[in-house]
């Protein structure tokens, strides 16, 4: 089978859920013999991720201008060109952003397959005209995708109800089980103790929180514990430079965009992960906090609100006074590690239920 995909900015090592999902699952769809093509925008790849393929998976760069706004609308219309040109079997569109283009798609003969990642249309980055265009590209391929798969029950309630789409697949994003990092030379380097410090890892984008984060951690007493954030933005903007300003100012650790061993170390040796977000799909950055045993404090966002968590896992979300008292609580409590059932999540067996949603076309 023939699979061309768009509305990520590309694998691999690229910053993002989406990119992180796709990254995962495609390589699995090559090795059961599928022809897998992830369509790249441009202005992602760098001298270090530039190759044809990864994992099996062709890789294609098509032109992308570098500016939020345009760059994903224009980037799918020229993907969506290329999917026709080579005769694709699937055409898979992910995001609601990109699913705009989903009636483009299906007037070329393509059928297509659109991945919900999330109500995009509720991140603070956007104004008014962007958000509603997010809308309709939820509506266009709600209304129009061959077969739309859902990360969350939350996503799937919202296409029911807003657009009476009954036949959603639900499948979760996943997780990998890491063998933990023995070594510290890394987080050393960075000035960090192993289990001293608390870690959020995400894009420096406002629906993260990061800044309630660093203010929260700032007032409460922490005890040689430091605050690590690693991510950084895709587009600077005057929140990141405000993140970063902020953070500097209170003795935070920004380690920027980190994947593979790096994050790896981070992951094995902190003391807390905590997650503010006001807005998520399902994150993937949680279950992998939750791979590492680690204990976590995440917003009560209802994409967070896992089964395996316990309840003192929440805070309320956007609130500082909660934040503070849970991260306070959090930190006074004996240092330990968790165990979380996360067998809904095991990427080998997603990719078999992607793989059905191909066959069913």
């Amino acid at each position: 089978m023939k699979i061309v995909v768009t509305g990520t900015r590309g694998i691999p090592d690229i910053q993002g859920g989406v990119e992180t999902h796709c990254e995962e699952l495609y390589p699995r769809l090559a090795a059961m013999g599928h022809d897998v093509t992830v369509v790249r925008r441009s202005c992602y790849v760098t001298p270090q991720n530039r190759a044809e393929s990864y994992k099996g998976v062709r890789l294609k760069d098509i032109y992308a201008p570098r500016k939020k706004s345009v760059e994903a609308i224009v980037h799918t219309f020229l993907a969506i060109l290329y999917a026709r040109r080579v005769k694709a079997d699937v055409l898979h569109i992910h995001a609601v952003g990109p699913a705009l283009l989903t009636p483009f798609a299906r007037l070329l003969g393509l059928k297509v397959v659109m991945t919900h990642h999330g109500p995009d249309y509720d991140r603070q980055k956007w104004n008014k005209v962007a958000k509603a265009v997010l809308r309709m590209g939820e509506r266009m391929g709600a209304l129009f995708a061959n077969e739309i798969i859902v990360i969350s029950t939350v996503i799937d309630d919202i296409l029911r109800r807003k657009y009476h789409r009954e036949n959603a697949h639900l499948i979760y994003n996943g997780v990998n089980m890491p063998v933990p990092a023995e070594t510290t030379g890394y987080i050393r380097s960075l000035g960090l103790e192993p289990h001293k410090y608390v870690l959020a890892v995400g894009r420096l984008v406002e629906e993260k929180g990061f800044d309630l984060l660093v203010k929260a951690f700032d007032s409460i007493p922490h005890e040689g514990c430091k605050l690590v954030i690693a991510g950084d933005a895709d587009h600077e903007d005057r929140y990141s430079t405000t993140l970063k300003q902020l953070a500097r100012e209170r003795g935070v650790v920004l380690t920027g965009f980190v994947r593979g061993a790096r994050l790896n170390e981070l992951f094995s040796h902190a003391r807390l992960f905590v997650l503010p977000s006001f807005h998520e799909g399902l994150p993937i950055v949680l279950l992998e906090a939750l791979s590492y045993c680690l204990p976590v404090l995440v917003s009560d966002i209802p994409a967070n609100r896992l089964s395996c968590l316990p309840a003192d896992a929440f805070f309320a979300t956007g609130d500082i006074r909660s934040l503070q008292e849970c991260l306070a609580r959090k930190l006074a409590q004996a240092d330990s590690r968790c165990r979380y059932d996360l067998s809904p999540y095991n990427w080998d067996y997603i990719a078999t239920q992607v793989e059905a949603v191909y066959r069913g076309l």
